[in-house]
Formats: structure tokens, C-alpha cells, sequence
């Protein structure tokens, strides 16, 4: 291709922050910036240092919900921040996420005429309604999201279970299955650190290394894992099993291990994040364990791939798409025994395992290079669809023009905040004269109140005290009366 492309990535998390997602961002950015031109826009994180070999531009952000560990909801209508984007002569914007960034990217799409494309990476239902347990609401959300998808214009998935898993959401447009890579070379990290890292657990050469690597919650299989590793140990195999990562679900999995009282055999590492030293783990293990119905592609499938370790995955997942069970791979039922059987062969068949895990490299291993260098040919494609009024652009929900009038609505907010303070400070003035008013009208009402209450306990003492005379005239009647009658008595008896 001689034209060299500008584009727009877009997502909803980057680092600091890392998931499957934001690393391939990066890595469509860096190699995007190899033979073109890339900008990555995505919300503010704390403590975020963009020192990377493109541009970064970042909006404002707020963090989400505890069940959302660690992720940001950005605001997509940054006046400024549009401006400055619809200046810097895109060709095509990529967004990776279908929540605030397809937002975003709506809203410049109006300002400047150029193409969308976003690729579905995640089964966001699943985390919608994690975050939001009301059904009404998720279901409402999970809508307004896919029609969100359904402007853009073109949609690609990762595999082809992503695809149809995004249509039983109510998607009714195309798609375009666009894999995703892996930024590990090809090849097993070095003897030397995996020597060490052997020695840093206690591994033994001897006894069978399970792995899991990811974010640390529930959904992703690992109660499966524990509860097959248990049925293990009740046999009285031997093995060790490393959990790499971290998530919101952490504390809850190690309580379990705790409950099913494996923690001998199961070491929680936390979050590894230099890609090097998770080339050690990977090479480390000896059967990448994944029995995530979650995950719509697994990219540590294939990190695992890269490094010459095979996986055990469910039949028919996303995530064994390309697997052929066992030549690259393990494919099981989605259920604790079936999973205990594939381990127990693995543990006293390691060298079958291994071999699994060579043809894994040789054949499911491929390079971020490759993969976006595909996605790259084909934003050529998108872009003349585009030119030519030929796309896959559906609106349903909001148009663009909704988009772009919030767009002036934050436009004019911040107009507003540049007018000068004397003039700014009217509403103040007149929301502290309101507030006086109020003031006042409450002091009379208590007054008011006060007094009331006055004449009611004067009232309530003039009428005991007349309560009391009446009484006392009474009492004092039936007095004269008895004497009257006593008299009477005695002149009769006489």
C-alpha cells in the first residue's frame, strides 16, 4: 500500500490500566506507527506516564463501580479535546470499545466525514450486568450499546463466537472476523529465569505445572479449575497450580482454595506486568488451563502458544476456535470431572503435553505484525466504502447530530466558564439572595410556629383551670345537697 494511513485508535482503558484490550491498543499503535500514523485517545487514569512511540491524548475520566476493579468511565464530549481531533487529518477511526469511546467517535465522525470501525473484543453484557444487577436496566443498556455498535461503519469481531454472540444481543449488521496477535516472539524465555522462578516456588521438574493468566474473577472458569484440581488432590496427584494475575474476585478465590484446602498446591502470584518476566511463567508451566466461556478470542491462549505451552479449553468456546484437540490444544466438556480426567492424563503424560504445547507455537502462534498489518489493509477497504456511501451504517437509537449537539451543549459550558467573574457571579448573587429569602421565611414560620404553640398551652391551662372550678362547684352541689337530704330525713323520722 503506498498511501500511508492516519488513524484514530480508540478505548475505553489503556495503561496503566491493562487488560487483553488495552495491550492490543498498544500494540495496533505500534505497529500502525511503523508503516503510518496512529493516535490513541482513551480516558484519564491516575499516575498515567504516556511514554510511548505515538501520541496519546486523554479526556476527562471518573472511576466506575468496586465490581468494575479498577476501570474508568470517560467523558466523551470534551469540547476541546473534539477540536483538537478533528485537526489532525484521520482517515479512519478504530474504536476498541462500544462504550464511551464509540461515543466519542460518533461525535467526531460528524465533525469531520471520516469512517468507523470498531472491533468487539469483549462480552460486555457480562460485565453490564455485573455492574448493573437491576434487569431492566442492564437489558436497557446492553440496547442502547448495541445500537451504539450498529452506527458504526464497519464491525469487526475477533473470532467468529464473538460474532454470533454479539448478534444474540440484538445486533443485526455484518461482521468481519479480524484476529487478534501476540506481542511475545515466538520461542520460550531463557533457562536462566525460568531456573529461578522454579526455584522462587518450590517446582519440581517432576510434578506437573497448571497455570491460569488473567484478570481474577469468577466468570472466567476458575471455579472450575479449583474444583478439578481438588478432585486431584483427593486422588492423591501431585501437581502445582500458578494464578497469575489479580481482579476484584481475588479474596473470594483464595478463600475457596483455603475451603477445599488445596493451598498447598495453589500458589496466587498477583499481577505480573513486565511482558518479559510473563514469558517466564508461561514457559514455566506445562498446560495453560483457560475454561473461560467469557473470553471472545484468548490472547493468552495464544502468549501461552508463544511460548510452546498448550491450553485446556472448553469445546466450543470462543477461545478454541483454531484448536485441534489433542494436537495443539485440550478441549473438555464445561464441567469439573471432565476437567479433573484431561488433568490426571496430563500429570503422567508430560511429554505428550509438552509436545502439544510445540505444535501449539508452530501452529496457533501469531504475531501482532501480522494481525494489524491485515487490519490495516482493510481500513483501505472501509474507507473507499465510505467515500463511495457503500457502508454498513445503521442508526437506531441516537443519530449522529445527538452526538454532536452535545457536543456544543459542553461547547457552550465552557464559553460559559470563560466569561468574566463579575459576570459569572450573578447567578451566585442571586442564589444567595434566594437563599436570604428562604432564610427569613423560615425564622417567620418559626415564630409563627412559636407563637401557635403559645396559645395553645395558654388555652390548655384556661381550660383546666375552668375544668378545675367546674369541679369544685360540683363536688361543693353534692355537698349542700346530702345536708339538705339528711335534714329532711331527720324532721320526717321525728
Amino acid at each position: 500500500m503506498s498511501d500511508k494511513l492516519n488513524v484514530c485508535l480508540m478505548n475505553d482503558s489503556f495503561p496503566p490500566l491493562i487488560d487483553g484490550v488495552a495491550n492490543a491498543v498498544v500494540n495496533y499503535a505500534s505497529v500502525i506507527s511503523s508503516i503510518g500514523s496512529a493516535t490513541v485517545v482513551t480516558p484519564e487514569y491516575p499516575d498515567a506516564k504516556d511514554e510511548f512511540g505515538f501520541p496519546v491524548v486523554r479526556y476527562t475520566s471518573m472511576p466506575i463501580t468496586e465490581k468494575m476493579c479498577g476501570y474508568r468511565a470517560g467523558y466523551p464530549f470534551s469540547s476541546s479535546k473534539l477540536e483538537a481531533l478533528s485537526n489532525s487529518g484521520f482517515d479512519i477511526i478504530h474504536s476498541h470499545c462500544p462504550f464511551a469511546s464509540t461515543v466519542m467517535a460518533r461525535t467526531l465522525r460528524e465533525k469531520t466525514n471520516i469512517p468507523i470501525v470498531l472491533t468487539y473484543h469483549t462480552k460486555f453484557d457480562i460485565d453490564i450486568r455485573r455492574a448493573l444487577p437491576n434487569k431492566l436496566l442492564a437489558d436497557s443498556a446492553i440496547k442502547l450499546i448495541v445500537g451504539n455498535i450498529e452506527a458504526c461503519d464497519e464491525v469487526w469481531t475477533v473470532s467468529r463466537g464473538a460474532g454470533e454472540n454479539l448478534r444474540s444481543l440484538g445486533y443485526e449488521g455484518e461482521y468481519y472476523v479480524m484476529e487478534n496477535g501476540v506481542d511475545f516472539p515466538c520461542g520460550r524465555a531463557g533457562k536462566e529465569p525460568v531456573e529461578e522462578l522454579r526455584a522462587r516456588y518450590g517446582l519440581s521438574d517432576e510434578v506437573p505445572v497448571f497455570m491460569f493468566v488473567g484478570r481474577l474473577l469468577w466468570y472466567k472458569g476458575v471455579r472450575l479449575i479449583l474444583d478439578a484440581l481438588k478432585m486431584l488432590s483427593d486422588k492423591g496427584i501431585d501437581y502445582r497450580m500458578l494464578i497469575v494475575g489479580d481482579g476484584a474476585d481475588r479474596a473470594e478465590m483464595e478463600q475457596y482454595v483455603d475451603e477445599l484446602d488445596i493451598r498447598d498446591r495453589v500458589i496466587f502470584t498477583g499481577a505480573v506486568f513486565d511482558r518479559e518476566e510473563l514469558r517466564v511463567y508461561y514457559t514455566t508451566g506445562d498446560l495453560f488451563l483457560f475454561p473461560s466461556l467469557y473470553d471472545t478470542n484468548g490472547i493468552v491462549v495464544r502468549e501461552a502458544a508463544a511460548c510452546g505451552v498448550g491450553s485446556l479449553l472448553i469445546e466450543g468456546s470462543c477461545a478454541a476456535e483454531g484448536i485441534t484437540h489433542g494436537r495443539t490444544g485440550i478441549l473438555t466438556k464445561d464441567e469439573p470431572a471432565a476437567i479433573a480426567a484431561e488433568l490426571e492424563f496430563a500429570a503422567s503424560h508430560l511429554a505428550e503435553i509438552r509436545q502439544i504445547g510445540q505444535n501449539a507455537m508452530d501452529e496457533v502462534y501469531i504475531s501482532w505484525e501480522t494481525a494489524v498489518k491485515r487490519a490495516y489493509e482493510r481500513y483501505q477497504v472501509v474507507i473507499d466504502r465510505a467515500k463511495s456511501g457503500s457502508t454498513d451504517r445503521q442508526e437506531r437509537f441516537f443519530s449522529d447530530d445527538f452526538f454532536l449537539m452535545m457536543d456544543r451543549i459542553t461547547d457552550n459550558i465552557q464559553s460559559f466558564r470563560s466569561i468574566p467573574a463579575n459576570i459569572r457571579s450573578i447567578p451566585d448573587n442571586l442564589r444567595e439572595r434566594t437563599e436570604n429569602i428562604r432564610e427569613s421565611g423560615r425564622k417567620l414560620s418559626d415564630n409563627i410556629r412559636e407563637k401557635g404553640e403559645n396559645l395553645l398551652e395558654n388555652g390548655r391551662r384556661i381550660g383546666d383551670n375552668i375544668r378545675e372550678k367546674s369541679e369544685n362547684l360540683i363536688e361543693n352541689g353534692k355537698k349542700l345537697g346530702d345536708k339538705l337530704l339528711g335534714r329532711d330525713d331527720d324532721d320526717f323520722s321525728e
